[in-house]
């Protein structure tokens, strides 16, 4: 379950005859009532009983082949990975889109101040002020350079926002999808013990560490969680059972989203992230990316060396801003 396979099944009969089809991709599900669910490379689910099947194996990861990073500019990257973490609640001011998913973090509880919101930046500000106080959350702007209006930095600074900055990294698919087997690539039980599945379920969000426990939060976060065009959970279960290491991938056309990758502090240092994001890189080739990207706060140095060796690199950085309460 959760690995790459190939299955030979029966599908249909003619003349008595049984016809055999073949299906390579993920294995997703195998419920009680003895249905099989496998997702191949096309990304349509594949499901049939379990009486049909003939023989399956797992095989190797999907051998990712090499291409140059999509030419995608600053302002589609941003809104791309808005898609990949989709607010609960979103509301268009002119271009700018107002997000809030009941505090749960503040990319979803955040202002993507793209473009001309319509307004001018004065009253503009208090729209947005006046949005997020109905809600009971702060008033959170994504500035984007280049991409947000060129005066917003400053009528912000003026304000006395506090700023937080996150870099916005990209990498090629392949050469990450082919670290198996490399010198210093962690070791083969590493690989196959990550586990893909289109769900984050009780075991996933127990190594979350944004989840607060609050009811609230916690819909909003599965909500935002398991929004985006193609999601894929990663868990390399420990020992005891409870998952030693984690993960989220959203495939979007030619780029892939990396984030929530957390490892248990009993299991660090073994490569179990690199693992899994090698397997999810692999997955998303699979469907088509050829690029990479993850956002990370500037001050996380411990994860921004792990991408340093995953040969991610800066694209560009983005600021949080928060406006002071009245």
């Amino acid at each position: 379950m959760g690995r790459r396979v190939s299955v030979r099944r029966i599908s249909e009969f003619v003349d008595d005859r049984p016809v055999f089809r073949d299906v390579i991709g993920v294995l997703t599900s195998w419920d009680d009532p003895g249905l099989l669910t496998v997702v191949p490379r096309s990304g349509e689910p594949v499901s049939f009983p379990e009486n049909a099947l003939v023989a399956g194996k797992a095989v190797p990861l999907f051998p990712a082949r090499r291409a140059p990073l999509p030419r995608t500019g600053v302002v589609e990257l941003q809104r791309i990975a808005a898609r990949g973490w989709p607010a609960v609640e979103q509301e268009p001011l002119g271009a700018w889109t107002l997000r809030a998913s009941a505090g749960f973090t503040r990319r979803a509880n955040s202002v993507q101040a793209l473009g001309d919101p319509g307004l001018p930046l004065p009253q503009a500000l208090e729209a947005v002020r006046d949005w997020y106080a109905r809600r009971a959350l702060p008033a959170w702007f994504e500035v984007t350079v280049p991409g947000s209006p060129d005066d917003l930095a400053a009528e912000l600074e003026r304000l006395g926002a506090v700023y937080s900055p996150t870099l916005v990294r990209t990498a090629p698919l392949a050469p990450l999808a082919r670290l198996g087997g490399r010198p210093g690539a962690p070791p083969a039980d590493a690989w196959r013990g990550v586990r893909l599945s289109r769900g984050a379920g009780p075991a996933w969000m127990s190594l979350y560490r944004r989840v607060t426990g609050e009811p609230e939060v916690e819909e909003a976060a599965r909500r935002v969680l398991h929004g985006g065009p193609s999601v894929w959970f990663a868990t390399v279960p420990g020992p005891d059972g409870a998952p030693a290491a984690i993960g989220r991938c959203v495939i979007d056309g030619e780029w892939a989203c990396f984030g929530a990758v957390e490892v248990a502090p009993a299991a660090r240092r073994r490569g179990l992230a690199t693992a899994l994001m090698a397997v999810l890189a692999a997955r998303a080739a699979e469907e088509g990316a050829t690029g990479g990207y993850l956002q990370v706060e500037a001050e996380n140095e411990n994860a921004i060396a792990l991408y340093d060796g995953l040969g991610f690199t800066t694209s560009h950085t983005y600021h949080y801003a928060r406006l002071p309460q009245r």
